[in-house]
């Protein structure tokens, strides 16, 4: 597959990368009802592919032992946004991964419109927090009004959060994310 190469499986299937194959599997069964062509809604034929992709690479050991392997690699040539420096505070170290937050979902909402979301593994694995730290944020952010939640479970910002990394002038430096928005939740 081409998009194989960006595509984030753990984030199209919504799963952790210490995830097993019985999660795996149980989270495909529900994802591919809720998107599959033949659904009562119509579905989603292009995210049913994706889902279905996703799925045969990461219940194959050999070939998710590849995948796992590339995705690493891609991953950290892809995502160099936030050099974390020095915090003078916790205060200070707050706000710098929130600026990134908004930074990343402005970003992915700039480069697919339609498919802005960024899951939350993905955003504690970019960013290096913990997913108790990242609660706190993503509370702080949706309560501004800046995030939103999508019916996929990503964060995509809004307007007031482009309004906002607009105002404030911050812009994250070269960002390629997966094809099908960021992924993960």
């Amino acid at each position: 597959m081409a998009s194989g190469e960006s595509a984030d499986y753990y984030e199209i299937l919504q799963v952790s990368p210490n995830a097993d194959s019985e999660t795996i599997g149980r989270v495909f069964r529900f994802l591919a009802k809720r998107y599959h062509p033949d659904g009562p809604d119509g579905g989603d034929p292009d995210r049913f592919a994706m889902i279905t992709d996703a799925f045969r690479v990461l219940t194959d050991a050999e070939r998710r032992a590849q995948y796992d392997a590339r995705h690493s690699r891609i991953r950290a040539e892809r995502w160099k946004l936030l050099d974390p420096g020095p915090a003078e505070n916790e205060f200070a170290s707050d706000l710098r991964i929130r600026t990134a937050i908004l930074a990343l979902l402005y970003a992915a909402r700039r480069q697919d419109v339609d498919q802005p979301g960024v899951g939350i593994y993905e955003l504690e694995r970019l960013l290096d927090c913990p997913s108790e730290h990242m609660k706190f944020h993503v509370w702080y952010l949706k309560e501004q009004g800046w995030i939103e939640r999508l019916e996929d479970g990503r964060f995509a910002v809004t307007v007031s959060g482009v309004d906002r990394v607009s105002a404030e002038g911050t812009r994250p430096g070269p960002l390629l994310l997966p094809e099908g928005g960021a992924g993960d939740s």
